[in-house]
Protein backbone atom coordinates (compact mmCIF):
# COMPACT_ATOMS: atom_id res chain seq x y z
CA UNK A 1 0.00 0.00 0.00
CA UNK A 2 1.25 3.44 -1.03
CA UNK A 3 0.98 5.62 2.12
CA UNK A 4 1.53 9.51 2.45
CA UNK A 5 4.22 9.54 5.22
CA UNK A 6 6.02 7.07 6.70
CA UNK A 7 5.74 8.59 10.42
CA UNK A 8 3.50 6.41 12.57
CA UNK A 9 0.28 7.07 13.18
CA UNK A 10 -0.48 6.28 16.90
CA UNK A 11 -4.66 5.84 17.47
CA UNK A 12 -5.26 5.82 21.40
CA UNK A 13 -8.82 4.58 22.10
CA UNK A 14 -10.67 3.91 25.82
CA UNK A 15 -13.11 1.80 27.13
CA UNK A 16 -16.56 2.83 27.28
CA UNK A 17 -19.10 2.77 30.09
CA UNK A 18 -20.05 -0.81 28.79
CA UNK A 19 -16.72 -2.42 28.19
CA UNK A 20 -16.18 -1.33 31.84
CA UNK A 21 -19.47 -2.94 33.38
CA UNK A 22 -18.71 -5.82 30.98
CA UNK A 23 -15.39 -6.16 32.66
CA UNK A 24 -16.80 -5.47 36.46
CA UNK A 25 -19.88 -8.00 35.71
CA UNK A 26 -18.70 -10.62 33.44
CA UNK A 27 -21.36 -10.55 30.80
CA UNK A 28 -23.34 -8.29 29.34
CA UNK A 29 -26.36 -9.77 30.47
CA UNK A 30 -25.39 -9.30 33.81
CA UNK A 31 -24.41 -5.96 33.12
CA UNK A 32 -27.81 -4.83 31.49
CA UNK A 33 -29.82 -7.04 34.78
CA UNK A 34 -27.63 -4.34 36.99
CA UNK A 35 -28.38 -1.25 35.25
CA UNK A 36 -31.88 -1.96 34.87
CA UNK A 37 -32.16 -3.38 38.34
CA UNK A 38 -31.63 -0.03 39.40
CA UNK A 39 -33.80 1.86 36.84
CA UNK A 40 -31.42 2.25 34.52
CA UNK A 41 -31.97 2.87 30.54
CA UNK A 42 -29.13 0.26 29.71
CA UNK A 43 -30.20 1.10 26.08
CA UNK A 44 -28.04 4.44 26.21
CA UNK A 45 -24.87 2.56 27.78
CA UNK A 46 -25.50 0.42 23.98
CA UNK A 47 -26.34 3.24 21.98
CA UNK A 48 -22.75 4.81 23.36
CA UNK A 49 -20.56 1.99 22.73
CA UNK A 50 -22.02 1.57 19.47
CA UNK A 51 -21.13 4.81 18.02
CA UNK A 52 -17.79 5.43 19.87
CA UNK A 53 -16.76 2.18 17.88
CA UNK A 54 -18.23 3.11 14.31
CA UNK A 55 -16.32 6.12 14.68
CA UNK A 56 -12.92 4.23 15.63
CA UNK A 57 -13.35 1.60 13.29
CA UNK A 58 -13.92 4.60 10.54
CA UNK A 59 -10.65 6.76 11.91
CA UNK A 60 -8.27 3.52 11.02
CA UNK A 61 -10.07 3.33 8.03
CA UNK A 62 -9.09 6.31 7.29
CA UNK A 63 -5.45 7.05 9.25
CA UNK A 64 -4.16 3.22 7.27
CA UNK A 65 -4.90 5.43 3.64
CA UNK A 66 -2.43 7.68 5.34
CA UNK A 67 0.58 6.41 7.42
CA UNK A 68 0.99 3.03 9.32
CA UNK A 69 -0.99 2.53 11.97
CA UNK A 70 -0.43 1.63 15.80
CA UNK A 71 -4.05 1.38 18.33
CA UNK A 72 -3.46 1.10 21.91
CA UNK A 73 -5.73 1.32 25.14
CA UNK A 74 -5.19 4.58 27.13
CA UNK A 75 -4.43 1.98 29.71
CA UNK A 76 -1.30 1.78 28.65
CA UNK A 77 -0.01 5.27 27.79
CA UNK A 78 1.62 5.52 31.17
CA UNK A 79 4.46 2.61 29.63
CA UNK A 80 4.15 3.42 25.78
CA UNK A 81 7.15 4.96 24.38
CA UNK A 82 6.12 7.56 21.82
CA UNK A 83 8.41 8.05 18.96
CA UNK A 84 10.11 11.92 18.57
CA UNK A 85 7.95 11.94 14.99
CA UNK A 86 5.01 9.81 15.88
CA UNK A 87 1.23 12.00 15.07
CA UNK A 88 -0.97 11.09 17.94
CA UNK A 89 -4.58 10.66 17.77
CA UNK A 90 -7.32 10.57 20.65
CA UNK A 91 -10.42 9.06 19.93
CA UNK A 92 -12.63 10.07 23.28
CA UNK A 93 -13.38 12.43 25.41
CA UNK A 94 -11.60 15.22 26.77
CA UNK A 95 -10.00 13.77 29.28
CA UNK A 96 -8.75 11.56 27.75
CA UNK A 97 -6.54 14.15 25.42
CA UNK A 98 -5.77 15.24 29.05
CA UNK A 99 -3.76 12.02 30.14
CA UNK A 100 -2.14 11.33 27.21
CA UNK A 101 -0.45 14.54 26.78
CA UNK A 102 1.32 15.04 29.68
CA UNK A 103 3.14 11.41 28.62
CA UNK A 104 4.05 13.50 25.27
CA UNK A 105 7.58 15.36 24.77
CA UNK A 106 7.03 17.46 21.22
CA UNK A 107 4.86 15.05 19.40
CA UNK A 108 1.67 16.82 18.03
CA UNK A 109 -1.83 15.64 19.04
CA UNK A 110 -5.30 15.61 17.73
CA UNK A 111 -8.56 14.95 19.69
CA UNK A 112 -11.31 13.63 17.73
CA UNK A 113 -15.01 13.94 19.05
CA UNK A 114 -16.85 10.52 18.21
CA UNK A 115 -19.99 11.58 20.01
CA UNK A 116 -20.89 15.23 19.59
CA UNK A 117 -24.43 14.65 20.28
CA UNK A 118 -23.28 13.69 24.13
CA UNK A 119 -19.75 15.18 24.71
CA UNK A 120 -18.81 19.15 24.02
CA UNK A 121 -15.28 18.14 23.36
CA UNK A 122 -13.40 21.63 23.74
CA UNK A 123 -10.33 19.78 23.36
CA UNK A 124 -11.91 17.14 20.48
CA UNK A 125 -12.43 19.94 17.92
CA UNK A 126 -12.48 17.40 14.67
CA UNK A 127 -14.81 14.32 13.60
CA UNK A 128 -13.58 11.16 12.46
CA UNK A 129 -14.77 12.80 8.30
CA UNK A 130 -12.17 15.28 9.00
CA UNK A 131 -9.02 13.38 9.46
CA UNK A 132 -8.23 12.80 5.53
CA UNK A 133 -7.86 16.28 5.16
CA UNK A 134 -6.64 17.51 8.55
CA UNK A 135 -3.41 14.57 8.91
CA UNK A 136 -1.82 15.35 5.81
CA UNK A 137 -1.92 18.97 6.25
CA UNK A 138 -0.37 18.88 10.09
CA UNK A 139 2.59 16.41 8.12
CA UNK A 140 3.05 19.23 5.94
CA UNK A 141 3.14 21.50 8.47
CA UNK A 142 0.21 23.71 7.43
CA UNK A 143 -1.95 23.31 10.40
CA UNK A 144 -2.37 25.81 13.32
CA UNK A 145 -1.12 24.13 16.96
CA UNK A 146 -1.53 25.46 20.56
CA UNK A 147 1.08 25.36 22.65
CA UNK A 148 -0.46 23.69 26.23
CA UNK A 149 1.41 24.95 29.82
CA UNK A 150 2.05 22.19 31.61
CA UNK A 151 2.70 21.61 35.62
CA UNK A 152 5.55 19.95 37.07
CA UNK A 153 5.95 18.42 40.84
CA UNK A 154 9.63 17.45 41.30
CA UNK A 155 9.98 15.25 44.49
CA UNK A 156 13.65 15.26 46.44
CA UNK A 157 13.85 11.63 45.65
CA UNK A 158 14.31 12.48 41.52
CA UNK A 159 10.52 11.41 40.93
CA UNK A 160 8.52 13.83 39.01
CA UNK A 161 4.57 14.22 38.03
CA UNK A 162 3.24 16.41 35.54
CA UNK A 163 -0.01 17.84 35.00
CA UNK A 164 -2.35 19.28 32.04
CA UNK A 165 -4.89 20.44 33.91
CA UNK A 166 -4.20 20.15 37.68
CA UNK A 167 -2.09 18.56 40.32
CA UNK A 168 -3.28 17.69 43.72
CA UNK A 169 -1.20 17.85 46.53
CA UNK A 170 -2.63 15.97 49.57
CA UNK A 171 -4.38 13.17 51.51
CA UNK A 172 -5.15 9.57 49.92
CA UNK A 173 -8.19 9.37 52.47
CA UNK A 174 -10.50 12.80 53.77
CA UNK A 175 -8.31 12.64 56.64
CA UNK A 176 -6.71 16.63 57.16
CA UNK A 177 -3.23 16.93 55.41
CA UNK A 178 -0.39 18.36 57.73
CA UNK A 179 2.59 20.25 55.42
CA UNK A 180 4.77 22.78 55.43
CA UNK A 181 4.40 25.29 52.67
CA UNK A 182 6.59 27.92 51.53
CA UNK A 183 6.09 30.64 48.04
CA UNK A 184 8.20 33.79 47.42
CA UNK A 185 10.33 33.73 50.89
CA UNK A 186 6.75 33.45 52.75
CA UNK A 187 6.34 29.82 54.85
CA UNK A 188 3.61 28.81 56.88
CA UNK A 189 2.62 25.54 57.62
CA UNK A 190 -1.28 23.96 57.60
CA UNK A 191 -3.56 21.82 57.80
CA UNK A 192 -6.13 21.63 55.45
CA UNK A 193 -7.84 19.11 52.69
CA UNK A 194 -5.25 19.45 50.08
CA UNK A 195 -3.43 22.05 47.87
CA UNK A 196 -4.71 22.13 43.77
CA UNK A 197 -2.21 23.63 41.61
CA UNK A 198 -3.98 24.81 38.40
CA UNK A 199 -3.19 25.53 34.80
CA UNK A 200 -4.88 27.83 31.92
CA UNK A 201 -6.07 24.56 30.63
CA UNK A 202 -7.54 23.62 33.32
CA UNK A 203 -8.41 26.68 34.53
CA UNK A 204 -11.87 26.04 33.12
CA UNK A 205 -12.42 22.91 35.47
CA UNK A 206 -11.47 22.57 38.77
CA UNK A 207 -10.13 25.72 39.01
CA UNK A 208 -13.28 27.27 38.27
CA UNK A 209 -15.31 25.73 40.75
CA UNK A 210 -13.07 26.54 43.88
CA UNK A 211 -13.35 30.45 42.50
CA UNK A 212 -17.31 29.95 42.11
CA UNK A 213 -17.05 28.25 45.49
CA UNK A 214 -14.90 30.96 47.05
CA UNK A 215 -17.57 33.57 45.89
CA UNK A 216 -20.41 31.76 46.90
CA UNK A 217 -19.40 31.93 50.44
CA UNK A 218 -18.25 35.61 49.90
CA UNK A 219 -21.52 36.50 49.36
CA UNK A 220 -23.45 34.12 51.79
CA UNK A 221 -20.80 36.14 54.63
CA UNK A 222 -21.83 39.23 53.29
CA UNK A 223 -18.74 40.57 51.37
CA UNK A 224 -19.48 41.27 48.48
CA UNK A 225 -16.20 41.55 46.18
CA UNK A 226 -15.76 41.11 42.33
CA UNK A 227 -12.73 37.85 41.56
CA UNK A 228 -9.83 39.82 41.26
CA UNK A 229 -8.19 37.06 38.85
CA UNK A 230 -9.19 36.13 35.33
CA UNK A 231 -10.78 32.62 36.15
CA UNK A 232 -10.37 31.32 32.61
CA UNK A 233 -6.66 32.05 31.57
CA UNK A 234 -5.39 31.19 27.99
CA UNK A 235 -3.96 27.72 28.14
CA UNK A 236 -0.18 28.92 27.29
CA UNK A 237 0.14 31.15 30.28
CA UNK A 238 3.02 30.86 31.80
CA UNK A 239 1.79 31.21 35.50
CA UNK A 240 -0.14 28.92 37.48
CA UNK A 241 -2.17 29.13 40.36
CA UNK A 242 -2.67 27.77 43.74
CA UNK A 243 -5.16 27.10 46.18
CA UNK A 244 -5.32 25.48 49.30
CA UNK A 245 -8.62 24.07 50.53
CA UNK A 246 -10.36 24.03 53.76
CA UNK A 247 -7.40 25.62 55.76
CA UNK A 248 -7.98 25.11 59.82
CA UNK A 249 -6.28 27.86 61.40
CA UNK A 250 -5.00 26.59 65.13
CA UNK A 251 -2.35 27.34 67.60
CA UNK A 252 0.22 25.26 65.17
CA UNK A 253 -1.26 25.71 61.80
CA UNK A 254 -2.16 28.86 59.93
CA UNK A 255 -3.79 29.84 57.20
CA UNK A 256 -2.68 32.70 55.74
CA UNK A 257 -1.05 31.38 52.14
CA UNK A 258 -4.11 29.71 50.78
CA UNK A 259 -4.22 31.26 47.19
CA UNK A 260 -1.92 32.50 44.82
CA UNK A 261 -0.03 32.60 41.53
CA UNK A 262 3.69 30.58 40.52
CA UNK A 263 5.45 32.92 38.53
CA UNK A 264 7.68 31.36 35.33
CA UNK A 265 10.77 30.36 37.31
CA UNK A 266 8.98 30.09 40.63
CA UNK A 267 8.58 27.29 43.06
CA UNK A 268 5.76 26.31 44.99
CA UNK A 269 7.30 24.29 48.05
CA UNK A 270 5.24 21.74 50.01
CA UNK A 271 7.26 19.77 53.21
CA UNK A 272 5.21 16.86 53.67
CA UNK A 273 4.69 16.10 57.48
CA UNK A 274 2.08 13.29 56.64
CA UNK A 275 3.30 9.68 58.23
CA UNK A 276 1.27 8.08 55.71
CA UNK A 277 -1.16 8.05 53.02
CA UNK A 278 -0.17 11.24 51.63
CA UNK A 279 -0.14 11.39 47.72
CA UNK A 280 0.16 13.97 45.33
CA UNK A 281 -1.84 13.14 41.76
CA UNK A 282 -2.70 15.03 38.37
CA UNK A 283 -5.74 15.77 36.30
CA UNK A 284 -7.71 13.46 38.23
CA UNK A 285 -6.31 10.04 37.72
CA UNK A 286 -5.94 8.88 41.88
CA UNK A 287 -4.13 6.09 40.32
CA UNK A 288 -1.36 7.01 38.82
CA UNK A 289 0.19 9.24 42.36
CA UNK A 290 3.45 9.83 43.63
CA UNK A 291 3.49 9.31 47.63
CA UNK A 292 4.35 11.87 49.81
CA UNK A 293 5.05 11.07 53.03
CA UNK A 294 7.16 12.69 55.87
CA UNK A 295 10.14 13.66 54.79
CA UNK A 296 9.35 14.40 51.35
CA UNK A 297 9.85 17.46 49.36
CA UNK A 298 8.27 18.55 46.21
CA UNK A 299 8.59 21.72 44.49
CA UNK A 300 5.69 22.63 41.62
CA UNK A 301 6.35 24.95 38.81
CA UNK A 302 5.97 25.30 35.05
CA UNK A 303 7.50 22.11 33.26
CA UNK A 304 10.13 22.54 30.62
CA UNK A 305 7.89 20.67 28.23
CA UNK A 306 4.66 21.76 26.46
CA UNK A 307 1.66 19.82 25.28
CA UNK A 308 0.96 20.80 21.26
CA UNK A 309 -2.85 20.57 20.73
CA UNK A 310 -3.93 20.56 16.50
CA UNK A 311 -6.50 22.66 15.87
Amino acid sequence: MDRMTDNKIVLVTQKTRLESLVYRYNTESQAKFYIESHGGDFSDYQNEHKIYHTAVEKTIRTLQNIGYVQVIDSTHIPNFLFGAKDLVIAVGRDGLVVNIMKYLDRQMLIGVNPDPKRWSGVLLPFSSDELAAIVPEVFKNKRNIKTVTIACASLNDGQKICGVNDIFIGQRTHMSARYEISLNDRCECQSSSGIIISTGLGSTGWFKGIIAGAAGIDRGCGINQKPFVDTSFGWDSDYLYFTVREPYPSNSTGAGIVFGKIENGKKLRIVSNMPENGVIFSDGVEQDFLQFNSGTIAEIGISEKHGYLVV
